[in-house]
């Protein structure tokens, strides 16, 4: 604790992101990155900005993403916002949409950076259990609150909120902001964008981390009504005006354009998704059902943590969270084909191994 903090600062909880490690041997599926690379189009369109206008500040209103954001969901600009990945969208939303008199909801089990923007920017907030086989029930939402968020699918469960039940929940919840985070939506479950025109509350936050392969650019938008828009606006230019730079804008409007190669590379993720849960299931694991691009399992005669160290000893990396009611879990990437084979060969042997010593 330094004396020139000032006050706040030493009452943060930090939020922890999955590791990044150094060595490249290791097959990573940790972090939900995309195993196939961005659109040819994208790393085009990025190269291309390689010239003498870098001396020069990229349009601080990004319109050129925003059009082509609006033309791919058939909105219009004035319903988009962009950001530098969607974790500074929603750091925005927290400060300006969800901060208010009343606590928010969110699930107990769900997107950890959630609280930590609360205890950022001093939003109160009462955490809804989910059911005991994970789902959201959006009666349990059904009390006076100052907004509500949550991811669909969710993290790290993976788990799917059809959309009928997410306009469910709109029309019980008239006076406050609704928030879904859809940084997997892709990868198995329909948009609530499709919504918004109904629902003047609804905030809809999408990623070109997952389904369009650029992690590395940090590139986020949120679709809603033009009031929302313009408020979380107002806190972005308080804060950051250019906080997208000509490669990011390049690059993503490149890669939502590219419908071929996002509709190849995400049909092989859900087949390798599809494959690998029938592999573990083999192996004695319980799967929640995934939308997502990862699985989170468990295993009845093996522990959680002892069973991502012994893959790690095999320079096979996965996510193991501590945290009440999930700490017999492991969320993981699907990767590849040849990465989700040298998974379940490791895993044959481990957990072999664990029952004989049973």
């Amino acid at each position: 604790m330094s004396r020139f903090w000032s006050s706040i600062v030493s009452e943060l909880e930090p939020y922890v992101p999955g590791e990044q490690p150094k060595l490249a041997s290791l097959i990573k599926l940790n972090t939900n990155e995309n195993p196939y690379g961005p659109s040819p189009k994208a790393l085009a369109a990025m190269s291309g900005e390689v010239s003498d206008t870098l001396r020069l500040y990229p349009d601080p209103n990004a319109e050129a993403l925003k059009s082509a954001i609006a033309e791919h969901f058939q909105i219009t600009q004035q319903q988009v916002f962009v950001g530098n990945g969607s974790d500074e969208v929603l750091a925005h939303v927290f400060q300006g949409l969800l901060k208010q008199e009343k606590p928010i909801l969110f699930p107990d089990i769900t997107y950890s950076f959630y609280p930590v923007y609360c205890g950022l920017y001093c939003v109160d907030y009462e955490q809804v259990p989910l059911t005991d086989t994970f789902e959201i029930d959006t009666e349990d939402y059904g009390r006076p609150n100052g907004g509500i968020i949550f991811p669909n699918p969710n993290a790290p469960t993976g788990r799917l909120m059809p959309l009928e039940a997410i306009e469910h929940l709109l029309k019980r919840t008239k006076d406050s902001v609704v928030v879904v985070d859809e940084a997997y939506i892709d990868f198995g479950g329909e948009t609530a964008i499709s919504l918004i025109d109904r629902y003047p509350n609804l905030l809809v936050i999408q990623t070109f981390s997952k389904s369009r392969s650029l992690a590395g650019l940090r590139v986020g938008f949120a679709v809603g009504h033009p009031e929302l828009i313009d408020g979380l606006e107002r806190i972005k230019n308080s804060f950051n005006s250019y906080p997208l730079d000509r490669f990011a804008i390049a690059g993503a409007v490149a890669a939502i354009q590219d419908q071929a190669y996002f509709d190849e590379t995400r049909t092989k993720i859900i087949s390798t998704r599809e494959s690998l849960v029938t592999e573990l299931e083999t192996l004695g694991f319980s799967i929640i059902p995934s939308a997502a691009n990862f699985v989170f399992v468990c295993h009845d005669d093996c522990d959680a943590k002892e069973l991502s160290q012994k893959l790690r000893n095999k320079d096979i990396i996965v996510r193991h969270f501590g945290q009440d009611r999930i700490q017999q879990f492991l969320r993981i990437t699907v990767g590849t084909d040849a990465e989700c084979k040298a998974l379940v060969d490791a895993l044959t042997v481990i957990v072999g191994d664990l029952a004989k010593v049973k």
